[in-house]
This record gives structure tokens, sequence and C-alpha cells, in this order.
């Protein structure tokens, strides 16, 4: 069911659980913002906007340089062995990276790669501004990698058969200096524990190296988001959902009371100027090619003037999310229309936006959002059954492969009969990714799944039956009356890659 708290049994707000949550009025709206209700403030052409802040990646070139000596083994494996072919190794390592960001569909800063032959060096390495070392270590002691290696375990290894000359670390690299999957005992000498998995290593393949920093992105950029709750934050049916947001994910979630709010949307409404701007914007929207209007048209309206409202709030607390509490119960008589466009509004620009206030859900869905770089639909869960799950809200985005709009019947919300919200008639065959958190446990179930039809049961707007991929008996056991977040496109990977460096622990499903 969409939107409303008490009839799925919510739990209340976790600040009645959470201790220093910030519920403080939203400031009134500044004179410069009545400027920014301006035609183009809204244009479904404009590429889909992306929060998120670029990673910045530092290739570090690791080697040591033999010395001819007669009659003995003086050099090890490897074929960057002169000064030659240093300068060689760091222009082809900084082409390689150029190619990488440029096939990234997320933004990349690659900084000059710093060549280290010295543990010093390799020292200098780990404050350098950068999100993530790229160490490629063509050759050298085993104790100038692990200085190359960053204590935040922030790093990459690279290392070379055929892309180029032959690494000697390609032969190397063991368990003494990488993390396996089992438990393993602890090292005599705790500076000896690695700080790097097996998992953390590419050998000469450019994708599989640009998949890693996708995860990597999505980490970088999860971790302190800051997002806006209009009316307070909680989790379904997990009162400490709020707190561990905050604290084991350092969500900045900045708390809006409704009272406030509520004079926000009233002067709006009663703004001639904005009505006839949303008014404007609704004709633009109801135009686009594959839209179908089965609600009344002034609902549609009140859902850009909300939009905007919506806008405003984000921009004046330089949010990179949005959700709502109560909003069917609450904002419904204020905006007189429902959220429910207007979430799908905000996502379809790229502003990830959930209904419910559930914080349960919501981080997986903001690293989502990050991690495939597009708009991210947040439903219900149903009981699996014969490989076959129904996804369905009332307020899925248009725009789920990031630049073509889906089409859409812009309908009534399903349990009010009344407002204006999207069902998206998503394309059959397409690839999709779950993410079904375990309540507030930090353990989250990846799923990955192929959408069959699009339906039109007495449920949500938005609905999709959708196929498993893999056992899907195993969600037998996860059945929570839970929501879910899906995105389009197969991410189980990045999100495993990701899950550890953001405290989650990652069980798919499905296999990546």
């Amino acid at each position: 069911m969409c939107c409303e708290m008490s009839r799925r049994d919510f739990v209340g707000l976790a600040a009645a659980g959470a201790a220093g949550a910030r519920l403080f009025p939203a400031p009134a709206v500044a004179s410069a913002n009545q400027g920014q209700w301006t035609q183009d403030r809204w244009d479904p052409r404009r590429p889909l906007f992306n929060p998120g802040k670029p990673l910045r990646v530092r290739p570090v070139l690791m080697y040591t340089l033999p010395k001819r000596k007669e009659m003995t083994s003086w050099k090890s494996w490897g074929g960057v062995q002169t000064e030659q072919g240093v300068a060689q190794e760091v222009n082809r390592i900084t082409e390689e990276l150029k190619a990488v960001a440029a096939r990234a569909e997320f933004p990349v800063e690659v900084l000059p790669v710093a060549t280290v032959a010295s543990v010093e060096a390799a020292a200098r390495t780990h404050n350098a501004g950068a999100d993530v070392n790229i160490v490629y270590p063509a050759s050298g002691p085993g104790n100038l990698l692990r200085a190359c290696i960053p204590e935040n375990g922030k790093a990459i290894v690279f290392v070379r058969l055929r892309s180029g000359p032959v690494y000697y670390w390609y032969e190397a690299l063991s368990v003494r200096y990488l993390r396996v999957d089992r438990p393993q005992p602890a090292p005599q000498n705790p500076a000896d524990a690695p700080r790097l998995s097996v998992h953390d290593v590419v050998v000469d393949d450019g994708g599989e190296l640009l998949w890693r920093l996708r995860g990597l992105y999505g980490a970088r950029n999860f971790l302190g988001a800051r997002i806006v709750a209009l009316g307070g934050a909680q989790g379904k049916y997990a009162p400490d959902a709020v707190p561990v947001a905050r604290e084991r994910f350092k969500l900045d979630i900045v708390e809006v009371g409704y009272d406030d709010f509520q004079k926000r949307i009233r002067a709006a409404l009663a703004d001639p100027g904005r009505v006839a701007r949303a008014e404007g914007w609704a004709g633009r929207y109801l135009g686009m090619p594959g839209t179908r209007l089965e609600t009344g048209k002034k609902f549609v309206v009140n859902a850009f003037v909300l939009y905007g409202a919506f806008k405003d709030l984000i921009e004046e607390n330089g949010a990179a999310a949005f959700t709502i509490n109560r909003c069917m119960g609450t904002i419904m008589p204020m905006a007189e229309t429902t959220a429910c466009l207007t979430l799908s509004l905000l996502n379809d620009e790229g502003l990830p936006a959930f209904c419910e206030s559930d914080f349960v859900i919501i981080p997986a869905g903001i690293l989502l959002r990050y991690i495939a770089s597009k708009p991210v639909f947040l439903h219900n869960s149903t009981f699996p059954h014969n490989g076959l799950v129904t996804c369905a809200h009332c307020t899925a985005p248009r725009r789920m492969n990031g630049a073509r709009y889906e089409p859409a019947r812009i309908l009534t919300h399903y349990e009010s009969e009344y407002g204006a919200a999207p069902k998206i008639e998503m394309p059959r065959g397409q690839e999709v990714t779950f993410i079904d958190p375990e309540y507030a446990t930090c353990r989250w179930v990846g799923i990955r799944g192929i959408v069959e039809s699009n339906p039109f049961y007495d449920i949500c707007r938005s609905q999709q039956d959708v196929r498993i991929q893999g056992d899907w008996k195993k969600l037998l056991n996860e059945v929570r009356d839970s929501h879910w977040v899906m995105a389009y496109g197969n991410y189980l990977r990045e999100i495993g890659y990701a899950a550890s460096r953001v405290g989650v622990t990652w069980d798919a499903v499905s296999e990546a």
C-alpha cells in the first residue's frame, strides 16, 4: 500500500526512539526562490541530474629498477625494468584510465600517476586527496606493496599479464597480502594484516576495474548523504532504523515539520504566477508521448505546484535526496493532490525521492541510485511463488533507464482514489536489480529479476510481475511485508563490492 503509515502498522517516528533527531521548521521561502519557478526549472529533455561527487582516483605505479650482476639472478619477473619502461608505463596507465573514465556513467576524476620506488614515497600517496588508490605493482618487495595500501583499505590492485608489460606481482600476489572469504588466523604482527581482499585485484581488464569503481563511487556518495525528511523519519517495523541510518551510514537526515510546510504549499497554491507555471509544466508533461490522463487535470497541476515546493526544500537544505512521511493522510488536504506523481517527477530528473520516510529501505535506495546512475523504484514486496514476485507502488519513475520515458497512465492514487499517480509500463524482458533489507540489521538481500508483465491488479498503480533469477525459494525465508528497491540492470556485484565498505552484510539470492 502507498504512503499511509497507519494502515500497515508502521512503527512510529524513530525518534520516538532516535536521540538527536532534528525536526525543525523549514526556513521561510526566500525572495530569491521566487525566481526559481522559471519555465525551464522542470524540463523533461534535460539529461539526468547526477547529485554525486566525482570519484577521485590516484594511480600508483610501484616498481624497483634492478642492476645487472654477472653470473647470478639479478632481476625479477616483469617488463618494467628501466627508467624508459617506467615512463612508458606511466603513459599507458594514464591513457587506460582516461578510457575507463570516459566509459563510466558516473563522474571520475583521474589524478596524475604517482611513481613509487620507496616506502616513503608510498606513504605520501595515502593523503593525496584521492578517494581510492589504484596500485600498479610492476615490481618491488612485499613491504613496498604493503606501504602502497592505505590503512583504510581504499585501494584496488591492478596487475598485468597481456595488457602491457607483465608484472612481477601477477605471480607474487597471495593470501599473505590479501584477505580471503573464509576466517584466517590473525598474523603475529598486526602490521602484516591484509588491508585488501582477493576481490580487490584486477588482471588486465578495464571493465573489471570499472565495475569496482562504480561500487566505490556508490559507497563514497552514499555515506554521509544529506536527505530532507518532510514530516520526520521512521522505519517500517524497525524503530531503530533511523539511528542506524544516522550512526552506521552517517546519513544527514534533515527533518522538516509540516506546520511550516503547510504555509509554504498553501502560499504556492494561492500564487497565480506559480500556478500558471505549474499549469504549463503539467501541459507539457501530459503532452509527452505515451502519456494518458485518467484523473482530473487539476490534480496533475497541483502535483507540479508540490514539485516546486519540494524542490525549494531540497535546494534550501543542500540535500541530495528527499522523502515524505504521512504522505497521504497529511499532505493530501494541504496540496489538494497526492505526492505520488511529484515523487516520480523528482526521480525522473535524477533526485532520489521516496514516500513513507522508511529508513529501512531508503539507505539501500540511495546506494543503488548512485551505483546504477539511474532512478530507483521503492515498492512493496509480495509473497514469492513459482519464481514470481509482484512489485507495486504509486510513485514509480518513468525514466528508469536514465534517458527514455516509459509509457504511463496518470491515474488516482489507488487507496484514496484521489490525486495523481503514474502507472508505468516497464518493458517486458527488462532485467532489474532488487535490494531487500532485513529491517535495520544491516543485512541486505540482493535479487536479480526479469520483468514479465505490467498487470492491473487492485493494488498500487505501478505494478510488475517479475521472474526471479536464481534460487527463488530462498526468498521464502525473507518474507517481511517490507519495502524493496529496484533499478534497471544488473548491479549485484557492485553492491556486493560496496557492501563491506558501508557496513552492510550482503546476501545475494541471484548470481551476479
